[in-house]
Parts: C-alpha cells; sequence; structure tokens
C-alpha cells in the first residue's frame, strides 16, 4: 500500500478547490508532497469537460455559474448534498492506465453503495456508477484530468443531491432524469457515514493507505 494523505475540506468553491488542485499536482510532480485525496462539498456549479458537445448540453443555467475545465467528460452539475472526491496521486509505472484508474474509482463508488444496501454497477460504454435497473439510473458521475501521470478531478457522487438542478442541463450529455441519489433509495441516509466509506474504499481499490 502506498501512503496518501486525506484532506477533508469540507464546504468550498469550485474555483478555489480547482486552484488547489493544480497546486497539489505541481507539487506532486515535484515529490514535494504525497498522494492526496481532497473530499469536498461543491456550491451549485456547472462544469464543462473537454467534449465538444458540452457547451450545447447547458440548456438553461439560470443563475448558476459556468466554468470550463480540462477534466474528460461533457457538463456536469456539483452542488450541496454531493461527495466529491478529487485523488491527486503519481501513478507509478505498473498503474499508468487511465482506463484502469476510472474502473478503479468506479469500483470504490460500487462498494460503496453497497454498504447502504444500493445495488449498483457499471453500464456498458458509460463512465460512473449507476443502479442495477431496470431501467439503469446515474448515481455517480466522473471525469479526471492527468498530467506527467498525476491526476486530477474526479468523481461527483449524489447522496441528498437536489437532482433539480441536473434539468438545466443535460448532465454528461443524458436526459436529466437519468440521475438519481443515494437518498433516492434509502431516504435517512447519512452523508457522513457516506463519506467515510468511500474514502474508505477509495484506498483500497487505489492501493493507498492514509498516512
Amino acid at each position: 500500500m502506498i501512503p496518501w494523505r486525506v484532506e477533508d475540506l469540507g464546504t468550498r468553491g469550485y474555483e478555489a478547490t480547482r486552484d488547489h488542485q493544480l497546486e497539489l499536482v505541481a507539487a506532486r510532480q515535484r515529490d514535494e508532497v504525497p498522494d492526496t485525496l481532497i473530499v469536498v462539498e461543491h456550491p451549485h456549479v456547472f462544469t464543462l469537460g473537454r467534449s465538444r458537445a458540452a457547451v450545447a448540453n447547458v440548456l438553461a443555467p439560470g443563475d448558476v455559474p459556468v466554468i470550463e475545465i480540462e477534466r474528460g467528460g461533457d457538463v456536469t452539475y456539483h452542488g450541496p448534498g454531493q461527495l466529491v472526491a478529487y485523488p491527486i496521486v503519481l501513478l507509478r509505472d505498473a498503474e499508468r492506465d487511465l482506463h484502469r484508474f476510472l474502473r478503479n474509482l468506479e469500483q470504490a463508488v460500487i462498494q460503496t453503495c453497497t454498504r447502504f444496501g444500493i445495488e449498483a454497477g457499471r453500464e456498458v460504454g458509460k463512465t460512473g456508477v449507476w443502479t442495477a435497473g431496470p431501467p439503469a439510473k446515474k448515481l455517480c458521475s466522473m471525469g479526471i484530468a492527468c498530467r506527467k501521470w498525476v491526476t486530477f478531478h474526479g468523481l461527483a457522487l449524489n447522496v441528498t443531491t437536489d437532482l433539480a438542478y441536473f434539468h438545466r442541463i443535460n448532465p454528461c450529455g443524458f436526459e436529466s432524469d437519468v440521475m438519481r441519489s443515494l437518498a433516492s433509495y434509502v431516504p435517512a441516509i447519512d452523508p457522513a457515514a457516506v463519506k467515510a466509506a468511500l474514502i474508505d474504499e477509495l484506498g483500497a481499490t487505489l492501493g493507498r493507505v492514509s498516512s
């Protein structure tokens, strides 16, 4: 197991968190800091990934900021009640497969959902985590970036998220009614318990342990 540290930022604005990520990426490239997992909740924001269709999938943002960023993927929403995790890790030689890295992130979320009695899995050709269905509904969106084999950005798991905000976009290019939260299936779910479980499962699937 490779040591890493966990930074729980509580609630923090998207742009300030992104700046912090970029600082950590540069520091990790210089080997000045260990691998780091950021967990955070953002105020309302829509983010645009590198997909050419992302702009067209912003329908009616209203008063919610729209920010273009360097991760892969389309448009997504972040907001209160959503658990966001950004693993900033240096991929060693044997780990340098970004598709496998994404599958490991998915597996951590799947195992987290299982802990709360929610059957979840993957949909062929669709990054993220979905309910078993039918029909399958999306619980978690993902998009990463990588510089000199240091990863950043990550995943957004809907825990008690207000799903109405997804109606302002086509999330990841899908119809908005595809989105669900863990609270859609377990109304009394404890966000703090979900956070602890996800941190644990990410460490296990990525081969990292808190130092």
